[in-house]
């Protein structure tokens, strides 16, 4: 069997929780982990440079196969150089697998064993998206680390749909196995599926386990569960995973989930809420959430947020930021962007310290109380 380009290193586990601290070795370099994965849909994370990106710490960021076959198209990519040159990013690069934006975003759809018939919600042509058709996407783009195509099935479905779903997912991840063209170079990851059924979701990563991949995600989370019922599923399912792999959770970013999921074992984060929110004047600090369109930030003249380093942080004030978002500039985009991301990066490397003191649960309960978590009727997200 070819040697995975993608392997993981645990360092320490706190003596307290499950929190681990390791390190994901790539071709494009070696990243410390529990990790926050900025995304760049288009190939880009939207408002920002690729240096700036390095600037406020950034590992591996996550592309969007679905978006980048249809917009420019994978062959292109490929004829580039592959994405790391096209998009000018000499670090890790994650794809997922395209399946997630075709069961949400699609106009229509049918799925069968053989794949997913769709029309894509830009031209309304008519696509077919296959775990084979997965691969050769994500072998064009390049990435190191790849995501197999599963089926993001609704949370809250019957389990005989679910049942169904999950196991089709396991058999298109050995399909997608199969398929890899690319096994020296990039890394294929599985989905564990299963929803909140707890034998489902033990099959599931049995099943995943079994193909002994690089490494695992726990999808289907996140998508509109309590964070308690996230929690329950969470530690039923990680312990089901190999320590000696990565395990990763999608579409997490809530600094009260992040603390709950590196508690249970995960390793690996992504979400496009920090640049999401920051267009809309939502910025992360310290003390909670700040809205820099309030009139009360008019004449604010404080930093953003005097713990942070980056750019943003260090040379611009509130009241800076708050005329930029009431006169619609586009630096305003980029500056709350570059904010919000070094708040979740810096956050990721202090939750690594601190598990190496085995000081994680005293860190967690401090950034929470300070954040505002304990708070009645805080506005956190």
């Amino acid at each position: 069997m070819t040697k995975s380009p993608v392997s993981y290193e645990l360092l320490h586990v706190d003596k307290h929780s499950g929190a681990r601290r390791g390190i994901i070795h790539t071709p494009h370099g070696d990243w410390q982990t529990p990790m926050f994965m900025p995304v760049g849909t288009q190939a880009t994370v939207k408002s920002m440079q690729p240096r700036e990106l390095k600037e406020v710490g950034s590992q591996i960021i996550l592309a969007n196969t679905y978006h980048l076959w249809i917009r420019p198209g994978d062959e292109l990519i490929k004829k580039a150089g592959g994405l790391h040159k096209f998009m000018d990013w000499d670090q890790a690069i994650l794809t997922d697998s395209g399946g997630f934006q075709v069961f949400s975003l699609a106009d229509t759809r049918s799925i069968t064993e053989k794949g997913v018939t769709f029309k894509n919600n830009v031209d309304g042509s008519t696509m077919f998206l296959s775990p084979e058709v997965a691969m050769k996407i994500q072998n064009n783009l390049g990435p190191d680390i790849m995501m197999q195509l599963d089926e993001a099935v609704p949370y809250f479905e019957t389990y005989d749909y679910i049942k169904e779903s999950t196991e089709r997912s396991a058999r298109w991840a050995l399909r997608a196995l199969k398929a890899h063209k690319r096994p020296d170079e990039q890394a294929l990851f599985g989905i564990v599926q299963g929803a909140g059924f707890k034998e489902l979701r033990q099959n599931s990563a049995k099943d995943l386990a079994s193909l002994d991949l690089p490494g695992y995600a726990i999808g289907g989370l996140s998508v509109g569960e309590s964070k308690k019922e996230m929690n329950r599923v969470l530690d039923f399912t990680t312990p089901w995973l190999p320590e000696d792999k990565p395990r990763y959770l999608m579409g997490v970013a809530a600094p009260d989930s992040l603390f709950d999921s590196v508690a249970r074992g995960i390793d690996m984060f992504d979400c496009v809420l920090p640049t999401r929110i920051a267009r809309k004047g939502s910025l992360m600090t310290r003390f909670g959430r700040i809205v820099i369109t309030n009139h009360k930030y008019k004449d604010d003249f404080s930093q953003l947020d005097p713990d942070l380093d980056d750019y943003a942080s260090t040379h611009f004030t509130k009241a800076y930021l708050h005329h930029l978002f009431n006169t619609n500039e586009l630096l305003g985009y980029n500056l709350a962007s570059m904010h919000n991301l070094r708040y979740l990066l810096k956050l990721m490397a202090d939750m690594r310290t601190a598990i190496e003191n085995d000081q994680f649960l005293d860190f967690r309960a401090q950034v929470l109380e300070e954040y505002g978590y304990n708070k009645p009727n805080a506005r956190l997200f």
